[in-house]
């Protein structure tokens, strides 16, 4: 018996995960609770996909030479025979979502999303194996308004969790069709000509997706990437045309941004609009809403030619900015005084949590100890409830912060209980 408690006792979270307990979880709560909160007002409904797919949902996505596809995704093959992947993030799904449920008829559709995703990559500060993230997707809207709404509600979001004064917004633009083919032609003359310098991922990038070299780690590459053709010379008159349009309508909003062409999305179905709100706060780790426009991801699910631009956030990383930690919650606790009859303090207990009041119940020990873990379970009062007072109907009410201590009814109790424990 000793050796099993030894055994299950030394076993550890899995490398890359962690418990959400006490304020670790109260932060998580309050991020989820306010992003979900901002996205109601902007007439965004909430959906919930399973947390593993089939595994083409997220190659097909996020593409054969991306790190996430080649490195990171957990997938494997179930009895079946069948191979799923634990999402690595949620774009992909809503979009799957989207057409196995044929509503590419019933546009636009507005969400918002928030859960666990996993990659397995290096854990660090704010990065986990298991990380979980809010988002947004607004599907079937062409207009730059889309994405100026999309990233003004980003924005709302960090700014009701009060964090948006220490957050810059990073805008860029990849243009149409015809500007990306022209800047691909471009990119593909200059890697080729220093491809004795390239990283052997940039090499394999290079035949596949040069795109996704401008996003290499490689110290080699980053100095090549420098000097690297740019987006802005190959934008198309229409292509410009969105991109000052957009930029208008942020001046609208109220939304100040700066321009970073370093911001690109490698796969075909992104276009115009990328996006991200960064911070200097959190290391090296220091995008905290990422987003952009995919007018093509949902035909790669088997739909119809949508347009949708939408956003991430990594849950983490903005509790990790929060300033003011959600206080704990506090509880009105029962104290039973020597041997009360039972069925009438779970009817005052039952009757208070019927009006709201979050209401626990001392159990074992003496008055003296049962005070002493009320104080430990941060209670706001204590009710004391002993056979004199059940006969009388009348109760001694304890402010533990106060120390005072006051009479009440019991009909007083039973009716207008949030008004006696808010004094």
């Amino acid at each position: 018996m000793v050796w099993e408690y030894v055994f299950v006792s030394s076993i550890q979270p899995v490398r890359g995960t962690h418990d959400l307990i006490g304020e670790d979880q109260r932060r998580h709560a309050h991020v989820v609770h306010t992003a979900r909160r901002i996205a109601g007002v902007y007439g965004f409904d909430e959906w919930a996909t399973p947390i593993f797919e089939d595994t083409r949902v997220f190659s097909r996505s996020l593409g054969d030479t991306s790190d996430v596809v080649s490195k990171e995704m957990y997938s494997f093959s179930d009895r079946d025979g069948e191979s799923l992947t634990l999402r690595p993030e949620g774009t992909a799904a809503i979009c799957r979502a989207l057409v196995t449920n044929a509503l590419t008829q019933s546009l636009p559709q507005k969400v918002f999303y928030a859960g666990p995703m996993f990659r397995h990559e290096r854990p660090q500060k704010g990065r986990y194996r298991q990380f979980h993230q809010i988002g947004a997707e607004l599907l079937g809207a062409a207009e730059p308004l889309a994405d100026a709404e999309a990233i003004a509600m980003g924005y709302e979001v960090l700014k009701a969790l009060g964090i948006a004064d220490y957050v810059t917004l990073e805008l860029n633009t990849l243009g149409d069709a015809a500007s990306r083919d022209a800047w691909r032609d471009a990119l593909v003359a200059y890697f080729s000509a220093h491809k004795d310098k390239l990283s052997e991922d940039s090499l394999t990038r290079l035949e596949k997706n040069p795109l996704r070299i401008l996003d290499s780690k490689d110290a080699g590459d980053k100095v090549l990437v420098a000097d690297a053709p740019m987006m802005a010379e190959f934008l198309t008159p229409e292509a410009r045309a969105f991109w000052d349009d957009l930029r208008n309508k942020l001046d609208v909003f109220g939304i100040a941004y700066t321009v970073n062409p370093s911001i690109v999305r490698g796969l075909d179905y992104y276009n115009h609009t990328t996006f991200e709100f960064v911070t200097n706060r959190l290391g090296s780790q220091g995008t905290v809403l990422a987003g952009g426009r995919y007018d093509g991801l949902v035909k790669q699910m088997g739909g119809p030619e949508v347009p949708a631009i939408g956003w991430a956030a990594g849950i983490e990383r903005l509790s990790m900015l929060l300033e003011q930690v959600p206080a704990a919650p506090r509880s009105v606790v029962l104290v039973p005084v020597g041997t009360p009859d039972e069925s009438a303090v779970v009817q005052i207990l039952q009757g208070l949590r019927g009006q709201g009041v979050r209401t626990e119940i001392g159990y074992k020990g003496s008055l003296r100890k049962r005070m002493e873990r009320a104080g430990k379970q941060n209670a706001s009062h204590v009710l004391f409830l002993g056979e004199d007072e059940l006969a009388k109907g009348l109760f001694r009410v304890k402010n533990m912060e106060t120390g005072t201590e006051q009479e009440v009814s019991r009909d007083t109790l039973l009716s207008k209980a949030q008004d006696v424990f808010a004094a």
